[in-house]
């Protein structure tokens, strides 16, 4: 099987960045941190909005799905 045909692991990634211990961090770590996780949000959103638009185009063409 190849990798791309088995099933995502959800929340792993995140479930891992939230349970992280942010103690040792330093206040400039934290400020690149929260950079990066802001970033990361963005490029989700951005990817969401895309397929939002990419199914409601299908949509519009084929038909609402039951």
């Amino acid at each position: 099987m190849e990798d791309d045909d088995r099933p995502r692991p959800r929340g792993d990634a995140a479930s891992k960045l939230a349970s992280e211990d942010l103690g040792p961090y330093s206040q400039e770590e934290l400020e690149e941190r929260i950079g990066l996780l802001k970033a990361e949000i963005a490029r989700v959103e951005t990817h969401r909005d895309k397929a939002a638009a990419h199914r409601d185009a299908a949509e519009a063409l084929f038909g609402r799905k039951s």
